[in-house]
């Protein structure tokens, strides 16, 4: 979703199609046929840079012209400058890729690197896409407009990525921090002011928010970040609040604290209660000054289970942070901000009022699903269980937990939708439990960050004593006849769980298994795990460490001793699992 600034139109794709939402008549309009790889538009949403198989469109609202655009390659990650007068876009980003601008003084060389430049580093040059590592810190772009379009700020990857000012008549210098010290780049935004990035050292201990000037590329510290085990930066931060101040996501962890929330030039902007997920953006106060918006967050206030949207006050008054909660449902993929617009799945909304609602071409679910939702253990893990459509209570099931991606991905959702597919596992004749160990966000930081170094012991604890603690609650649990399944980290704590806890876990699927910690990008590896030099700790966790066993399937890879399959079926995996 795309909101123009004057609050009249939304960009948005639709099975791969490319649409218009007239606000004033209520009315959608085809923009771009599919398939639609990417897309992007300028401020005011009139001037729209698409592409569709590498190729390169231009999209005129105004006139509703659509034209080619000639370029000097395929097209990844086009974007209009805030004016709409030039586009933006990276070619080769598989190889040397390089940053080009196409407009009235047609298609030029922005920043690239020489073939031979390239190859003598190992094919590590890159401009202007995010770099190895990015993605873990929620970073997946990696050039942007000035808001004046004079300028683009890009990302140089090598054997670290390095920072970069380009002025369109062929100027240029470079952001300076320490990035020996610092190396990873985990944020960037450049919505107002000068631009603002966020730091980290390489054990993601400490990090820096600095400001970066425009013109010479010397930088200010804004804010320090530390943890002793890691800092998370809050997605949508730092940003800069219209009154100069910059909002930085952190935690509050003394005097009896263990919360994440905003600040804004060190003052708190949200209560302890209210665990922040996003910044999704700002919408104008309803009755207040045109200078002091509020912030709309994304986050839970007392049941992680819950996401929800909040209106957050950044002018502070007497009587400390102010909060109030949205009437409107936070999916999977969040909110959009513009203007004074928000969109929720298919609908939009001014302030509290639903103004327009998109049209969707989904089916009807088939699944609707009724999970069980409980908090067990001390530690009150969230957890839910689902049984088969038209369970009898007193008939017991064999159970399926269901692991999802692994540590770091919250599978305990209040909403239905999050459940469909695994209610299909339930009507194959599964209880099926999942629960949001140590290790999971959305509880409390501590909650998240207590697996530092011992991840393995602590989930697979704790998905044990959950399984444990609600067979109280749910009696058809049979937990003679367990088996697990996950994705990629999710695979592997499912492997795991076979070849640590046999008495528990009697069966697992496996997709995509990590095999070995030390395959893994280092940022994510050294969050958990911690230097790799700790040959200790990474044997600990490695499953080509941790024996063999026939009851585990490894779909995707193969290890000697486990029975493997490059592919699975879901009716390949119930003929694997089910335990007599």
């Amino acid at each position: 979703m795309t909101i123009g600034s004057d609050g009249t139109r939304i960009l948005f794709r639709r099975s791969g199609e490319l649409w218009r939402l007239d606000l004033g008549t209520g009315s959608e309009h085809l923009v771009g046929s599919g398939p639609v790889d990417s897309y992007a538009t300028d401020r005011e949403g009139r001037t729209v840079a698409f592409t569709r198989a590498g190729e390169l469109f231009r999209a005129d609202l105004a006139d509703g012209t659509v034209t080619a655009v000639p370029t000097a390659g395929p097209v990844h990650d086009p974007r209009p400058d805030p004016a709409g007068v030039n586009i933006g876009y990276v070619t080769d980003p598989g190889g040397p890729a390089s940053l080009r601008v196409v407009g009235p003084d047609g298609d030029r060389l922005l920043a690239g690197e020489p073939g031979n430049a390239w190859r003598e580093h190992g094919g590590t040059i890159s401009w202007g896409v995010a770099g190895a590592g990015a993605a873990e810190f929620g970073r997946t772009r990696g050039w942007w407009w000035a808001p004046d379009g004079s300028q683009v700020l890009a990302v140089r990857t090598a054997k670290a990525s390095s920072l970069h000012l380009l002025d369109l008549d062929d100027g240029w210098v470079d952001v300076h921090w320490d990035r020996e010290t610092y190396p990873y780049l985990a944020q960037v935004h450049w919505r107002g002011g000068s631009p603002l990035i966020t730091v980290l050292r390489r054990m993601q201990q400490h990090g820096l928010v600095l400001s970066v000037d425009p013109r010479t590329g010397e930088t200010q510290v804004h804010a320090e970040l530390a943890d002793a085990r890691w800092v998370e930066p809050v997605p949508g931060t730092p940003r800069h609040l219209p009154d100069g101040r910059v909002l930085v996501g952190g935690e509050l962890a003394h005097d009896g604290f263990d919360a994440r929330c905003l600040f804004a030039d060190g003052s708190l902007l949200t209560p302890p209660s209210l665990y922040v997920r996003r910044v999704a953006g700002m919408l104008p106060r309803e009755g207040g000054p045109a200078g002091s918006p509020d912030l709309i967050v994304e986050g839970s206030l007392g049941d992680p289970a819950v996401n929800e949207v909040f209106r957050v006050r950044t002018s502070l008054g007497g009587g400390g942070p102010e909060v109030s909660r949205l009437p409107v449902e936070c999916g999977p993929e969040g909110v959009t901000v513009g203007a004074d617009l928000l969109v929720s799945g298919i609908q939009v909304w001014r302030g509290e009022t639903p103004v327009a609602t998109l049209r969707t071409c989904a089916p009807e679910p088939p699944y609707r699903p009724e999970p069980v939702l409980e908090r067990v253990t001390d530690r009150r893990l969230p957890a839910g269980v689902l049984y088969p459509a038209g369970h009898i209570a007193g008939t017991r099931l064999p159970v399926l937990v269901t692991l999802g991606d692994g540590p770091g991905h919250q599978q305990v959702w209040a909403r239905a939708s999050a459940w469909r597919e695994r209610q299909w596992w339930a009507d194959a004749g599964f209880a099926v439990v999942s629960t949001d160990s140590r290790g999971t966000p959305g509880v409390a930081p501590s909650f998240e960050k207590v697996v530092h170094r011992r991840l393995a012991d602590l989930v697979l604890a704790d998905q044990a004593d959950a399984l444990t603690a609600l067979v109280g609650k749910h009696p058809d649990l049979d937990l003679t006849r367990v088996a697990a399944r996950g994705h990629g980290l999710g695979g592997w704590l499912a492997a795991l769980a076979v070849l640590r806890m046999p008495e528990v876990f009697h069966r697992a699927v496996a997709h995509d298994p990590v095999l070995n910690w030390t395959d893994l990008p280092a940022p994510i590896a050294e969050r958990y795990l911690g230097d790799r030099a700790d040959a200790d700790v990474y044997a600990h966790h490695s499953l080509i460490e941790a024996g063999t066993s026939p009851n585990v399937l490894l779909v995707g890879a193969s290890l000697p001793g486990f029975p493997s399959t490059p592919s699975a079926s879901p009716e390949e995996e119930l003929s694997f699992i089910r335990l007599n």
